[in-house]
């Protein structure tokens, strides 16, 4: 592990502070060539990150499921470091259809099925982190979770997450899988803070709190400056981004956080490792808030 990179916890992993959201690498509107994301990826690796998030929705067509985890596959495959150190989490029960739209699907049988083309996607046997992807209002929660419950059993996933849940889907899930869930991923950033109330339950329930979106969005983190001056204010005082105090921010919020900004160009994601670094003073955080 980098000198710079200190580290949290996921279940029995020890993580780097900062991790990698892939989605960038294979979203229409915001996708590089493939050889500039599999050396993003590689830049994040050799600055210390060790996980990696992504789903089999990330993709760029509802023809093309699993997209962005053979991408991962394929970046860990051509690394020369040691790809048993890096925890890759994906996640299943978003889908995807014709036209670019999303839609869930929470049905055992699908999330089932949606693991085991996870499984070929990544080239693995077992799935370091599997997470269900997305609340489905059509399938009771307590089915779905039971799903993960079961393919934690069967050896195909290590440890279960959830996302975009609300603290008594995070105790419902919990109180199912025991200390099989070991994280909930959810949307948290300067401007969507309405994830706090998860953060406290999972600071309870010591689980991993893994923020998406923590800067604001793909379309929003350049302009994370110019929306929340503190924020450009705090980062010049420290000679570094906005975007770094930020994550530094939201590190300073709870030890079970842990930031997974996405990146599309090396430059993105090692400016972002750099925060693992950046220590805000008691009254900087009072004014970012």
């Amino acid at each position: 592990m980098h000198d710079a990179m200190r580290t949290r916890t996921i279940g029995h992993r020890h993580v780097g502070v900062i991790g990698l959201g892939a989605m960038p690498m294979s979203v229409t509107g915001h996708m590089p060539d493939e050889r500039q994301a599999i050396r993003t990826v590689h830049a994040a690796l050799d600055a210390g990150i060790t996980l990696i998030d992504t789903a089999d929705a990330y993709t760029p067509s509802h023809t093309d499921i699993g997209h962005n985890e053979r991408l991962v596959a394929r970046a860990l495959s051509q690394w020369p470091g040691d790809a048993g150190t890096v925890l890759v989490a994906t996640k299943g029960g978003h889908t995807r259809t014709p036209g670019g739209g999303w839609s869930v699907d929470g049905s055992p049988a699908y999330l089932k099925q949606a693991c085991d083309r996870s499984l070929k996607a990544l080239g693995v046997d077992s799935i370091g982190l599997y997470q269900h992807h997305r609340p489905d209002p059509a399938v009771p929660y307590e089915e779905t979770i039971g799903a993960l419950k079961e393919l934690h059993d069967a050896g195909k996933i290590q440890m279960a997450g959830i996302s975009n849940a609300g603290p008594d889907q995070i105790r419902l899930a919990h109180d199912i899988l025991g200390d099989r869930l070991v994280s909930v991923q959810n949307e948290y950033s300067p401007r969507f803070r309405s994830s706090e109330p998860e953060i406290d339950v999972c600071a309870e329930l010591g689980l991993a709190f893994l923020p998406w979106s923590p800067l604001g969005g793909m379309s929003s983190a350049g302009e994370l400056g110019r929306r929340h001056a503190a924020f450009t204010e705090i980062a010049e005082a420290h000679g570094v981004s906005p975007q770094q105090v930020c994550l530094a921010w939201e590190l300073a919020r709870s030890p079970v956080v842990i930031p997974i900004p996405g990146a599309s160009r090396p430059e993105t994601i090692l400016d972002s490792v750099a925060a693992a670094t950046l220590e805000l003073g008691e009254e900087e955080l009072a004014r970012l808030g």
